[in-house]
């Protein structure tokens, strides 16, 4: 396929994009993947029938409604419109007396946070996913599972498949050792159908996704900031209502371009409908503080979650003081974008060192080895640390063959690297987009004006 700006080879699965080039316009972008999932999984076991609009066009969030669907729950699907026929508390059933097996595909989401109420059910099950799901460790979520009575087996004892003979659950206090939101929503997942309390404390905030939204589905909790950690009380028995939902714009998918207008001179690209969580808003605040050039209009607040336009316009973006250090608990906030952070950090004036993000390591691919192996074939130059890299700038990039490991993340910021390159740059296995943004190259080339 011959697109104006990129070229697509649909037999390899390879992007070709030229360089350089801008971005003018404006976009929306699919609904949040982190609020879709859960939206989903919460109206499954509400007392019928929710909807839910502007759901995740993505294939991760596609998984969860077709492991909904394996689990007896009827869904139905008009492009964003998603009606969910919740079967209560214990409402999933299965065809016949095997474990129901379910297929959770690239979604590391999917698999952890539905692994909370399967722990819970009354139904054997097994849930597997393809060969980069089954290298994601799961033990971080089976500890606490097990310690509230479940019974669940993985291969090695950490990776896919998970194996989960449901039953009864006690509910537990439990301090988890990292800010996970994954590890929260599976443990508050499985304390609604447990008995008693379930306490849970992270070290540090992680996405509050699952915290906004229990009680849009009428679901009572207390969160404890004060002390050491962040405490969330949640007691089990409650019956979850129906709900209307709307789904804001994916913050991660829009960081993308938001970067491509940043960078590339002469650009200016709104963005409109976008989800500003501040659990998720830390791309935009290291931004800012980089210089660039981000308003945000229309803010309000829609189901509990922060919601407003972005409009970002081509900046000279520098460290202050001549170095920035990103580490510590702003790492959690900006996990995802840090690929794109990378490219970005080879047109900033200074040295931008990122540390504490050996979780990247765990993804869909290697993260931090691949955006090593990717600036450096574009003729960049990066420090490789255990935990991070360092990128000092700014710095000429020019076209190269970039491998995206099958990581939707890396295709699409080497994407947008492309933008800032002189020459074309190919990204083998780019089809990998779909996985988070399935729009993603027809949206850049709406946009894109060499």
């Amino acid at each position: 396929m011959q697109l104006c700006n990129i070229a697509k080879d649909i037999m390899s699965s390879i992007v070709r994009i030229n360089g350089p080039a801008q971005v003018n316009g404006e976009i929306t972008v699919p609904g949040d993947k982190s609020i879709s999932h859960r939206a989903a999984l919460l109206a499954a076991i509400a007392n019928g029938a929710s909807k839910i609009t502007g759901f995740a066009s993505s294939a991760d969030c596609q998984a969860t409604l077709d492991c909904i669907r394996k689990l007896g729950i009827p869904v139905q699907q008009s492009g964003g419109e998603v009606i969910i026929a919740g079967g209560g508390a214990d409402g999933f059933q299965a065809a016949g007396s095997e474990p129901v097996h379910l297929w959770a595909g690239n979604s590391g989401s999917t698999i952890r946070m539905i692994a909370g109420l399967l722990a819970g059910s009354s139904l054997d099950s097994e849930i597997d996913g393809d060969p980069s799901l089954r290298r994601r460790p799961m033990r971080r979520i089976m500890s606490p599972l097990r310690l509230m009575g479940a019974q669940i087996e993985a291969r090695e004892d950490n990776y896919p498949p998970l194996r989960i003979a449901g039953r009864p659950l006690r509910a537990i206090h439990y301090d988890s050792p990292v800010a996970s939101a994954q590890i929260k929503t599976c443990v508050l997942m499985a304390g609604l159908g447990a008995c008693g309390a379930t306490v849970f404390t992270e070290p540090a905030q992680s996405r509050n996704h699952t915290e906004l939204m229990l009680p849009e589905f009428g679901v009572s909790l207390t969160i404890d900031e004060c002390g050491p950690g962040r405490r969330i009380v949640l007691e089990g028995g409650q019956q979850l209502r129906p709900v209307n939902y709307q789904v804001p714009g994916d913050l991660s998918s829009a960081a993308f371009f938001i970067a491509a207008a940043l960078v590339a001179p002469g650009s200016s690209l709104a963005i409109k409908g976008v989800g500003l969580n501040p659990t998720r808003s830390g791309f935009l605040d290291v931004l800012d503080g980089l210089g660039g050039g981000i308003i945000r209009t229309n803010v309000r607040t829609s189901a509990g979650e922060p919601v407003g336009d972005l409009v970002a316009a081509s900046s000279r973006l520098s460290c202050a003081g001549g170095a920035t250090l990103l580490s510590g608990p702003v790492i959690a906030n900006i996990i995802d974008e840090v690929p794109m952070l990378a490219v970005v950090a080879t047109q900033v004036h200074g040295r931008l060192e990122v540390r504490g993000a050996r979780e990247l390591r765990i993804k869909e691919s290697d993260r931090i080895r691949t955006v090593v192996e990717g600036i450096t074939a574009m003729g960049g130059q990066i420090q490789e640390f255990d935990d991070g890299f360092a990128i000092e700038g700014p710095q000429r990039l020019v076209g190269a063959r970039v491998s995206s490991h099958g990581d939707h993340r890396i295709a699409m910021a080497f994407a947008i690297a492309g933008l800032i390159a002189n020459g074309t740059i190919e990204i083998d296995d780019a089809d990998c987009a779909a996985v988070s943004f399935p729009e993603f190259y027809s949206t850049l080339e709406r946009v894109m004006r060499n």
